[in-house]
């Protein structure tokens, strides 16, 4: 826990030193919801419900792989012999889900309540919907970080992310789209329970393997 929580404040101070890269996630979140304003801004009876849950989605997912797949780009190779020598990989793999899912969550929670600010909100249980922001923004940190690792070892990080992260991201999705649907129907909760009891399963066997076998990939 020592060194997980030394290398949680390392990604934070980072982050404050190099702002471009959550100022530019969040450029990007803006600008794609101004896009979309603009677009169903010229013919407003044309954004129902249905396709206003699945563009909340897109953005977040898109969001999520800029965001997450620069988790390892900016260690080197020398930075990662560095670590190598002075903390175990769990803690350094552990330490950079936690701090992606922090980050994945302001940035859904920013993203979500622009999203129903300038588009309307038509989401009958909030409280539902929320949960459901916060469980996919988990989960999508849960995949993309060892996927970032993967990709960050060989060196191509932009191509191989965006073709691994699909067939991972996919189930997720899937899940998560159902729990808002129902939110946004205002069906009873107990119906998105086995959903998200699901989705959470998911990022408890996501962090487990990437417990198991983030070591064997940093020895590369």
């Amino acid at each position: 826990m020592r060194y997980w929580w030394v290398l949680v404040r390392k990604e934070w101070q980072l982050e404050l030193k190099q702002k471009y890269a959550v100022n530019g996630i969040l450029l990007y979140l803006i600008g794609s919801v101004f896009i979309c304003y603009l677009s169903f801004n010229l013919q407003p009876n044309a954004l129902n419900p249905v396709i206003w849950n699945a563009l909340l989605w897109i953005l977040l997912l898109f969001t999520a792989i800029n965001a997450l797949s620069k988790s390892f780009v900016q260690e080197s190779a020398y930075r990662d012999f560095y670590y190598y020598t002075l903390v175990p990989p769990q803690a350094l793999i552990m330490a950079k889900m936690a701090y992606n899912a922090v980050l994945m969550l302001g940035l859904g929670v920013v993203g979500f309540g622009l999203y129903a600010l300038v588009l309307g909100n038509p989401v009958q249980d909030m409280g539902l919907y929320s949960l459901a922001v916060i469980i996919g923004c988990v989960s999508f940190s849960s995949a993309l970080t060892m996927l970032a690792g993967i990709a960050g070892k060989a060196r191509n990080n932009g191509s191989l992310m965006a073709i691994m992260s699909f067939p991972v991201v996919l189930p997720i999705l899937l899940l998560v789209i159902r729990i808002a649907k129902n939110a946004m129907d205002g069906l009873d909760r107990s119906e998105s329970a086995g959903y998200i009891w699901v989705l959470g399963a998911i990022s408890v066997i996501l962090g487990t393997l990437s417990w198991i076998l983030y070591p064997y990939l940093w020895r590369s």
